[in-house]
């Protein structure tokens, strides 16, 4: 599976954000919390959800690592923030996006671009949040279920 690499301009998003780690992972908890609430997001470009990791340094491949995961949705200006939520500055830059069709939870996407692609690519993992794009074509927990990886790279020197 190989990606089109993309420049992403900056994105205004909106959402909510637990602080977790693989291992003590509260992805469920975030988004149940996110879910009921989501529609109060006024300005929305799209219904697409984003599930986004914001890592304090580079991913380093640790269970125990901790980083902030954010449930939200892209917005065209922060006028009015719901309750309970926050707002986040996707900053522009270079990604690598992978259209994956499939169930993802043994995590073998992943497994695939940093322990194959990656390396073997002309690029490294840049320091910047990693996000999905869950459309319209994204079913939780369906075999058929679509979405896209955002990886952030940077040219190897």
């Amino acid at each position: 599976m190989q990606p089109i690499i993309v420049t992403q301009e900056e994105r205004k998003l909106i959402g909510k954000k637990l602080r977790m780690s693989i291992r003590n992972n509260r992805t469920y908890e975030l988004w149940r919390s996110f879910m009921p609430g989501r529609m109060k997001i006024k300005n929305r470009l799209s219904n697409d959800l984003i599930s986004m990791s914001v890592y304090d340094g580079p991913l380093q491949g640790n269970m125990d690592q901790e980083f902030d995961k954010w449930a939200a949705i892209e917005v065209d200006n922060f006028n009015e923030i719901p309750e309970g939520m926050e707002t986040f500055v996707l900053n522009r830059g270079l990604y690598a996006v992978f259209d994956y069709k499939g169930l993802n939870t043994d995590n073998s996407i992943f497994i695939y671009i940093f322990t194959e692609w990656q390396p073997g690519s002309q690029y490294d993992l840049d320091a910047r949040p990693h996000f999905e794009v869950l459309g319209e074509k994204y079913k939780n927990g369906d075999a058929e279920s679509e979405e896209q990886i955002w990886i952030p790279i940077r040219l190897k020197q």
